[in-house]
This record gives structure tokens, sequence and C-alpha cells, in this order.
């Protein structure tokens, strides 16, 4: 028998982005319905990103009325066409809605598709109870790993794996992480820790340190207290990292990374800055170091499915704090200040 489905249903309503917003909880949100190819899923817990604050504050572009990108829930209604093996499967929505598929970027690789639609960014996100999506880009989550777990693999997780492999490591390769016990950089910490790489995490605090080791990484940092440079150069034979990426959406954080990495090193991009300064670099030392930088967005589907399994055996782990969805504006005051560890999953009101 197929569920029953309401007319409306709760989410989380914003009314313009701007400096300061904050989400009105609403139970008058009208449900959606499934067009050609597209599936309704029922959500049951979403992720609450960083750059969910950067979209909300006006930061970072957003034209729709209802954020989030990291949902987790079960296909409960089929539209026309969408393949019936899906109904009743548990599927996450990502960051990535759809994409053109035709393009002659996503010939090269999707995540980088300039029509792309974005949950959350153009079109209505996660943070609510039922969301509609295109069959072929929803993710099929395996049926027994936890739901608030997966969630911020949809993003946070998939955006390291993705970084991590454009930084061309080999295993024994010294890795840099900036930021390594937050919520992108303790994932990060995993993965590469699990490639084989020797991971010098960055970050401040003994609860951040004591995380870091414990995940795998060689050694531990404190920005606030440790000769960085001097350390990496110690650690690495005096001749810096292999790459660097930079997780912390801090100015220092990038200004400092080049520094960190040897010649035919990489630099990864990842954190956002709320300044939004650019990114200070003389050409004439990437051209004398042969330096690599990169940006790096999401991933593709492949790799998601890669991250998935990894996190089936228990290779990754991220640290997950669950709130309740009413506590939503209580959660981005602490995302706001840095208050969080790990990652915040909202549990979404069934």
């Amino acid at each position: 028998m197929a569920p029953s489905i309401p007319k409306t249903q709760t989410a989380a309503w914003l009314e313009k982005p701007q400096p300061g917003a904050r989400f009105q909880i609403r139970d008058d949100i009208e449900v959606p319905m499934p067009g050609e190819g597209d599936v309704l899923v029922k959500l049951e817990y979403t992720g609450f990103c960083h750059s969910d604050v950067h979209s909300a504050y006006g930061e970072t572009p957003m034209s729709t009325d209802i954020a989030g990108h990291e949902g987790v829930g079960h296909v409960v209604k089929l539209g026309a066409n969408a393949p019936g093996e899906l109904m009743d499967a548990k599927v996450g929505i990502r960051w990535q809605y759809s994409t053109c598929g035709s393009c002659e970027i996503c010939d090269v690789n999707p995540t980088a598709c300039p029509n792309q639609v974005n949950s959350g960014r153009n079109t209505r996100g996660t943070f609510q109870q039922y969301v509609v999506a295109p069959a072929k880009h929803v993710t099929r989550i395996p049926t027994d790993l936890k739901a608030e777990i997966a969630a911020p693999l949809l993003c946070a997780g998939l955006t390291l794996y993705s970084a991590i492999a454009k930084a061309r490591l080999r295993p024994g390769d010294w890795l840099v992480i900036p930021g390594a016990g937050g919520g992108l950089g303790h994932i990060g910490v995993q993965i590469a820790a699990r490639r084989g790489y020797k991971v010098i995490a960055i970050d401040s605090g003994e609860s951040k340190r004591e995380l870091c080791l414990k995940l795998g990484a060689t050694s531990f940092l404190d920005f606030k207290k440790d000769a960085v440079e001097d350390e990496v150069k110690r650690l690495t034979n005096g001749f810096g990292a292999h790459a660097t990426i930079v997780t912390a959406g801090t100015d220092a954080a990038y200004e400092q990374a080049l520094k960190l990495i040897r010649n035919y090193g990489t630099l990864v991009c990842i954190g956002l800055p709320r300044t939004g300064a650019p990114l200070a670099i003389s050409p004439f030392w990437l051209c004398v170091r042969s330096l690599t930088v990169v940006g790096s967005s999401v991933g593709t589907d492949a790799e998601m499915q890669e991250l998935l399994q990894m996190a089936m055996k228990g290779e990754v782990v991220p640290q997950v704090a669950v709130y309740p969805f009413e506590e939503i504006n209580t959660v981005m005051e602490k995302l706001v200040r840095y208050e969080v560890e790990g990652r915040v999953v909202l549990r979404i009101p069934q």
C-alpha cells in the first residue's frame, strides 16, 4: 500500500538571504509532486553545512527559500517514467541536484557543469519533510548505513574524497590538512589515512589533537602554539608536504598554505573564507616551484559510491551531532561562532 502523502509539510523557510537571517519553521509549505522522471523523497535527516550559513546570510548566491543539501530519506512516490525499483529506496539528495549531462564540461566532469541546479541554491533544498528530485540524480544509500551518518557524507565527505583524489598523491606522501579537526577536515583525515598518506593535521586545542590522532593523522600541529611552517619542514625532510588541502574557511589558512608544500606540490582549495578575499599568490613562485593550485567542489557519482562503501566498512565515520529540526536557528548560531565539532545533522519530524 502506498504511503499517505499530506498536502502540506513542515519546512525551515527563509524569507530573504541577508546578514543575521533566521529560518521560520512553517507547517503550511505545499508538498511538491514529482514530474516526469522525478521521485518524491520523504526526508528523515539532513545535514547543516557551513555553506548553508553563507547562503542564508547572503554571502553566496541563493534564489530559493529553503536551504539544505545533505538529505537522506526514502522514495514515497514516483513520477512518470521514473524507475520502479526506486520506490521505497533509501536515497540521498546532494548539493548537485541535477546537471545537463550534454555540455562540453559534463563530458569532462559534471561537477563543474555550468547548467547545474543546486539544492538550496536555486531549487528548494533539504530543510523540509518532502523534496522532489530527478530520479537519475538521487544517490542510492546502502540500507544498513545509518541515515544520520550518510547525510554528511553527501557533501562534506564527498568534497574531501574528491579533493584528495585531485591532490595526486601516492601512498607514503605527506598531506597537510588545515582545519583537520573540523566538520570537513576530520573526514579528510580518515580518507587520507586509509589511502596510506601521512597526514599532518593542523588545528587548535587538545580535543582536536586527540580526535585527529585517533582518526589516523601522523602528526598534529596546534596553529596557536606551534611554529607550523618549521614543523612541517622538519617532518618532511625539509621539502614540505606533497599537498595541502585547506578545509579551514579562513584567510590565514590560505596565506600559509603555499608555504607548507614542496616544489611540484599541490594546493587544493575547499574552505570558503567569509571575507571573499582573493588568494595572494605570485606567478613567479608558481612557475619557479612548479606549483599547482586546484579548486574542488563536491565529487562524481562514482566517487560518492566509493566513499559510501568505505563508510559501510567502518573506514570513514563522520563525527555527528544530531539536533531536533526545530533547533535549526540555534544550530546556525553555533556554526557562525564555530562552536560545533564534527558535522551537524537535523532530525526531520516524521
